[in-house]
């Protein structure tokens, strides 16, 4: 699926249908569960505490489309999300006529605010503070920042597309998009017994650390507080190009210097294990680093920026241009920012390979259901 910049018309959006640097895109998304042999695409429940598409299913779907847009300031908010919700349970559940006959199967649809909108309720709530602008970006108006995101995944490569067009034909004339993407996940590999975590563009396994246990992501993921945003969380999504001949014109050995990993097994460059994080302080007999000190998985460490974890989840893209849609979830808009700005200022080795041509800030909704909108929370 191609982007705009320009912003097409909801009519143009519904006519496509019918035929993300951020912080450690290689070191970061959190590895997933193996499915079992032989195991298919089941439903994937839209009601509960917090939206699905987040932490659920627990290994993401292969097929993302991020559709960012904005609310006419004229269109109350709360309507909006009420009726977005219902047609997110009927979607799901696949009753929802305007799927065309394809199966729900895995679908998860994830809405969030962006901060204009949220600090319209309370300039003090979570999710309240824009993205500031980072180095080795080339972002258009139209593809920064916005209202509202709607994360459509799937397994199916036809649902999102249908999924996001019946959404946005239910907000009506109240919405205009601002830009899309769509990404896909590549082959994945054995983290441990129980994980895996996909390739990507550069050929890396892309994801071994993050928030994976409960106490974990009770930590760094979900907002606690104050009570109306409780079980929401902070997404930060980028859209990322890639300068693929560069990188594939290096040696082997110098992209593994890039990121800091072994890119045939995903172990890092200090040893040990897949799962193991990287040993920084291991040197060669005459004093160098195994992990240089340049390499994404030095320069995006949590423990050397002093931040929290990141859930992060990076999706391969190729059109307009080859590169990595990436969506980040923490409890801490902080986590992200310091992040990135650890790596600008220490001169992060894989910085240099990457173009930011979309971005945004998002909170995402604490969960929902038949008797409780979405969206009940901030607007009562």
């Amino acid at each position: 699926m191609t982007t705009s910049a320009r912003g097409p018309s909801r009519r143009a959006f519904l006519g496509a249908a019918g035929a993300a640097v951020t912080a450690g895109f290689t070191a970061g998304c959190h590895a997933e569960p193996s499915p079992k042999p032989g195991a298919t695409a089941g439903p994937v429940p839209a009601e509960g505490a917090r939206q699905a598409g987040v932490t659920l299913p627990a290994r993401p779907q292969s097929q993302l489309l991020i559709v960012v847009a904005d609310l006419d300031d004229s269109a109350a908010a709360g309507p909006v999300l009420a009726e977005l919700g219902r047609a997110v349970l009927a979607l799901t559940a696949g009753t929802d006529p305007r799927l065309l006959g394809l199966p729900a199967t895995d679908l998860t649809v994830t809405v969030g605010l962006g901060p204009r909108l949220v600090r319209r309720i309370d300039p003090g709530l979570p999710g309240a503070a824009d993205l500031p602008p980072f180095a080795r970006e080339e972002i258009a108006e139209r593809a920064r920042g916005g209202d509202l995101l709607l994360q459509v995944c799937a397994s199916d490569p036809l649902v999102p597309a249908l999924a996001a067009a019946a959404l946005l034909a239910t907000a009506g004339d109240r919405v205009r998009e601002r830009w899309r993407q769509s990404g896909r996940r590549g082959e994945h590999v054995p983290v441990s017994e129980n994980l895996t975590a996909p390739r990507n563009l550069l050929g890396f396994v892309d994801g071994i650390v993050g928030p994976h246990s409960v106490p974990e992501q009770q930590r760094a993921l979900w907002l606690a507080g104050p009570p109306r945003v409780a079980g929401g969380t902070i997404a930060v999504v980028r859209r990322m190009e890639l300068d693929l001949a560069r990188f594939a014109g290096l040696p082997v050995a110098a992209q593994e210097a890039v990121v800091g990993r072994r890119r045939d097994s995903g172990i890092p460059l200090s040893g040990g294990k897949i799962a193991d994080g990287p040993d920084l302080g291991a040197k060669t007999p005459d004093g160098r680093y195994l992990v240089p000190v340049d390499a994404h998985a030095r320069r995006a460490n949590a423990n050397l920026v002093g931040a929290g974890l990141m859930l992060r989840r990076s999706y391969s893209m190729d059109d307009p241009r080859p590169g990595l849609l990436f969506v980040s979830f923490q409890n801490e808009l902080r986590t992200f920012t310091a992040t990135l700005a650890h790596m600008e200022s220490s001169s992060d080795a894989l910085l240099s390979f990457t173009t930011t041509t979309a971005s945004g800030t998002f909170l995402i909704l604490p969960g929902f259901g038949h008797g409780t909108p979405l969206g009940a929370s901030l607007f009562p």
